[in-house]
């Protein structure tokens, strides 16, 4: 539970701050002691404090003075954190026809400001290394390397994902380790395993554009849990949605959902997956953005609590490493990975050799934990970067969360402002951004904007916020 202790410690400063702006310790204009000074005073960390200051920021209390520090800002409209929208979930087809071309079409565009695709700058990624692996591969390996992979993926990349999860998921072996080509396909496979179109699914509200597509396909209908943007499902709204509809399936992605950012408690997974136990229900589990967290430990997933193995946790190395390489998995027990492996050897019949080498290679380097401590303190920064771009050029009532890892901020837009405009606007001046109509299979987001944290807050990006946020001041419902 530390990653929860260091959210507590950065929001109750924020918290005991804000009390002092508002009962006038502080006034406008007072200059705040510095972050190295609450770090001294306080016995905090220096990240923990930059955070509070920031989550103050994002609300309108104060500002920060280049080369100057921070101050207590003038008495304005505060930004507000996103709304938690309830509704009375009922199943439904998804229906994306009408915005997923042109939304997919701006995501892959290289001459747009990627703010719209879950996409990690290739710069964030350790390419050299890569590129030295590579060149070491002799004639004769190469040559193997050519041809197929065993159909589960090579045993020692298997044995070295198996080796990552220890206390993580429970106990895990390579054995349990399905390599497939990235992570939809691990969800595609794991989803095809156990619904039939015509089933119902129960899924987060709102979720990520890319699996709504892919459930669109495979014929089934969803039912939408609501998701707290902090917190992620609630467990007391999924007893409802059971006891009241024949669901087959069940799909989640509890740490840094995309996205909210949220970060399910593990008594929140822990319920969950005893509720579902119980009633013999199969989760598939998105961990794809675990380890991308800005505390101190990993944050724990489903699969640990599965006693009935009904649990299919499902990543990739895409939004860690390298998406290019395309190398996903599935940890799943017996029957349900049986099922899997079947299906993938109908599919795509294994993934490739190379790639596979290449990357086990790199785990067996120690290289990816050096690395993911580098993008992690990388995204950390691009993220409260951002929230403060987007406090200073959005209007003062939209609504904003800092996640506590991942690489998104979910935006709520003020008045009603139609985000699908917000896009179609930005698109004109070369900006891509998500709608928040592509993240939902119901209309419940229209005013909402995903925004991605991916790349280094550079002047273009700065400038880009500055843009989005003039096209929503321009806008009027």
């Amino acid at each position: 539970m530390e990653n929860q202790k260091q959210l507590f410690r950065y929001e109750s400063l924020a918290k005991e701050l804000e009390t002092k702006i508002k009962n006038g310790t502080y006034r406008s204009g007072d200059k705040l002691p510095s972050i190295r000074e609450f770090h001294h005073h306080l016995n905090l960390s220096i990240s923990t404090v930059y955070k509070a200051f920031i989550e103050l920021e994002a609300v309108g209390l104060i500002e920060a003075r280049p080369k100057s520090g921070y101050y207590v800002s003038p008495p304005q409209p505060v930004l507000r954190k996103p709304v938690f929208i309830r509704r009375d979930a009922e199943p439904r087809k998804v229906d994306l026809s009408s915005v997923a071309q042109s939304i997919h079409n701006a995501i892959g565009n290289p001459e747009i400001l990627p703010l719209g695709g879950a996409i990690i700058s290739p710069e964030l990624f350790p390419y050299k290394h890569f590129s030295r692996i590579v060149k070491g591969i002799s004639a004769n390996e190469m040559k193997t390397l050519m041809a197929y992979a065993p159909g589960r993926g090579i045993f020692e990349l298997r044995r070295q994902i198996a080796m990552r999860t220890v206390g993580i998921f429970g106990k895990i072996d390579a054995d349990d380790v399905v390599i497939t080509n990235g992570c939809m396909e691990a969800l595609a496979l794991s989803l095809q395993a156990v619904v039939r179109p015509g089933d119902t699914i129960a899924i987060e509200t709102p979720t990520f554009f890319t699996i709504l597509r892919l459930l669109e396909e495979l014929g089934v209908y969803v039912l939408e849990v609501p998701t707290d943007p902090r917190y992620g499902v609630d467990p007391d709204e999924l007893d409802k949605v059971i006891a009241k509809n024949d669901i087959k399936a069940c799909l989640f992605m509890p740490n840094f959902q995309n996205p909210l950012g949220a970060l399910m408690p593990d008594s929140s997974k822990k319920r969950i997956v005893e509720m579902l136990n119980r009633e013999n229900i199969p989760i598939i589990e998105d961990d794809i953005y675990a380890e991308l967290y800005f505390g101190k430990k990993r944050p724990g997933t489903m699969k640990k609590y599965d006693a009935k193995g009904l649990v299919m946790s499902c990543s990739s190395f895409s939004k860690t490493l390298a998406p290019g390489l395309r190398i996903g998995w599935i940890l799943a027990d017996e029957p349900l990975r049986e099922r899997v492996q079947k299906l993938k050897s109908v599919i795509s019949i294994s993934s490739s050799n190379l790639d596979q080498y290449v990357m086990s290679k790199f785990l067996e380097s120690g290289g990816y934990d050096r690395h993911l401590r580098s993008l992690r303190k990388a995204l950390n920064r691009q993220v409260l970067s951002m929230a403060s771009s987007i406090q200073k050029h959005f209007p003062h009532n939209t609504r904003l969360a800092i996640p506590e890892g991942g690489a998104f901020l979910w935006v709520g837009l003020p008045g009603g402002i139609d985000g699908l405009t917000v896009f179609e606007k930005a698109m004109e001046n070369n900006i891509a951004v998500l709608p928040g109509i592509a993240c939902s299979a119901s209309d419940r987001y229209k005013s909402y904007l995903r925004i991605n944290c991916g790349y280094p807050f550079l002047e273009p990006v700065e400038e880009g916020i500055a843009i989005l946020g003039q096209i929503i001041k321009s806008i009027t419902c």
